[in-house]
């Protein structure tokens, strides 16, 4: 079984690669950065395919539809995902290249389309609790989320005029584990720096989810059969916990103290509004943080999962606390490799 995944050489990418070269498929990844593409090629410990794209470029588009060709499925993990940058990069990385994808399926009738989205969509400054995938979406909170938001809709689109034949929309929540760029080493590098702001007392409830578990997700929506043409799936540890409990465990598991300070949301949502039109005025620099940075940890956001558990059997194999354990474990090793 071939399988082409966009974005292999990023956190989700990159696993899904090595899982997918460990159950014997063809693989075929892209990604930007040879070192990162090198990495990945080591560790699969089986012969993969590497390729690098520039979205929007023809002989891009002409190389993803090579690289599609006999592809029982496409795995499209590319995107940019920040809470700042310009408008274009965004619309260029998460709508256009969520086409090129589209068109490579068709081209080559791909069997099935597994597009990664995000729970941000559900995102609106606003406490929400054991959310389903039909649940009504707010405004964008900035770029990214319109940007995933119509990226999807394109999907759907696609299905609806026989450009695809099936696809599944995974929403992974707050990924974490080795190789990890983003939640956790930012969480500690605010440990090592200070006191880690608490707003709204620390008690709102949010889910993560240890990224074996989200690639398990996408191995069954790749192999197993789907109930429909389009399927749409949150995707979580399905176990949440307070603010304050998952800053307790990373710092037991890291080894590092836990301070903390209380601060009105008021006044980090004023203080990022500020931060906003500073950066703004200084040409696009990006900002300390943002509203939206500072929001996604001052309000409650879990995730329904019953969908993804019910049409394809899914259950999250490796619970919070181990997973927390097995990336401080590699973070460690890890960071004294680096400097020796």
């Amino acid at each position: 079984m071939k399988i082409l995944v966009t974005g292999g050489t990023g956190f989700l990418g990159r696993h899904l690669v090595w899982r997918a070269a460990r159950q014997g498929a063809n693989i075929v990844f892209t990604g930007r950065n040879p070192k990162a593409a090198a990495e990945v090629i080591q560790y699969a410990g089986v012969p993969v395919h590497w390729l690098t794209l520039e979205h929007g470029q023809p002989e891009s588009q002409a190389q993803l539809c090579h690289a599609a060709a006999g592809a029982h499925a496409v795995v499209h993990c590319a995107a940019l995902s920040s809470p700042w940058g310009k408008r274009e990069d965004f619309e260029r990385a998460n709508i256009a290249s969520t086409a090129e994808v589209i068109a490579a399926c068709e081209k080559n009738g791909v069997a099935r389309l597994i597009h990664i989205s995000t729970p941000s969509l559900y995102f609106g400054f606003a406490d929400r609790l054991a959310i389903p995938e039909d649940a009504a979406l707010p405004a964008p909170a900035n770029e990214y989320v319109r940007t995933k938001t119509q990226a999807e809709t394109l999907v759907r689109q696609a299905l609806a005029r026989g450009a695809l034949a099936q696809a599944v929309i995974l929403r992974p929540r707050g990924l974490f584990g080795p190789w990890d760029q983003t939640v956790v080493p930012r969480l500690l590098r605010v440990m090592q720096q200070g006191r880690v702001p608490l707003m709204r007392t620390g008690q709102q409830q949010l889910d993560l989810t240890y990224i074996d578990n989200a690639v398990d997700a996408i191995w069954l929506a790749a192999t197993q059969p789907l109930p429909q043409a389009c399927n749409t799936y949150n995707v979580s540890n399905n176990e949440p916990h307070t603010l304050l409990y998952l800053l307790q465990l990373m710092a037991d598991a890291f080894a590092l103290p836990l301070r903390t300070r209380r601060v009105p949301w008021p006044v980090i949502s004023m203080a990022a509004r500020m931060l906003e039109l500073a950066a703004h005025a200084r040409g696009g620099v990006e900002p300390l943080f943002t509203r939206y940075s500072a929001g996604v940890l001052a309000f409650s956001q879990t995730l329904d999962v019953t969908a993804l558990q019910n049409d394809l059997g899914w259950q999250p194999g490796v619970g919070i606390h181990e997973g927390i354990r097995r990336h401080a474990q590699w973070w460690r090793a890890h960071t004294a490799g680096a400097s020796r």
